[in-house]
């Protein structure tokens, strides 16, 4: 009887992590956490840093629905509305 051979799908995998190689070897001087000005701030000891602004953001799933007879039937769905962004400029 012959073994049973498998195929793999080829698919490759993207990876969904940002990487930030230009801070690979640095050393950690200290982490901050700014909740006025919502960002996290990685400071370096060759004095560089990298910080990340936070923002939040608004979804809104809008659907009507019929729920006379105690069930909660969906009529209609629409299109999710999302907050804006707001977008950092740098001069």
């Amino acid at each position: 009887m012959a073994a049973n051979k498998r195929t793999r799908s080829r698919k490759t995998h993207t990876s969904q992590f940002m990487r930030f190689r230009e801070v690979k070897g640095k050393v950690v001087s200290s982490i901050d956490i700014d909740p006025a000005v919502e960002a996290i701030t990685i400071l370096f000891q060759d004095k560089t840093a990298l910080s990340f602004e936070l923002q939040s953001r608004l979804a809104v799933f809008p659907e009507l629905s019929d729920w006379k007879t105690g069930d909660w039937q969906g009529i209609k769905r629409w299109k999710a509305v999302h907050s804006r962004l707001s977008k950092v400029s740098w001069l």
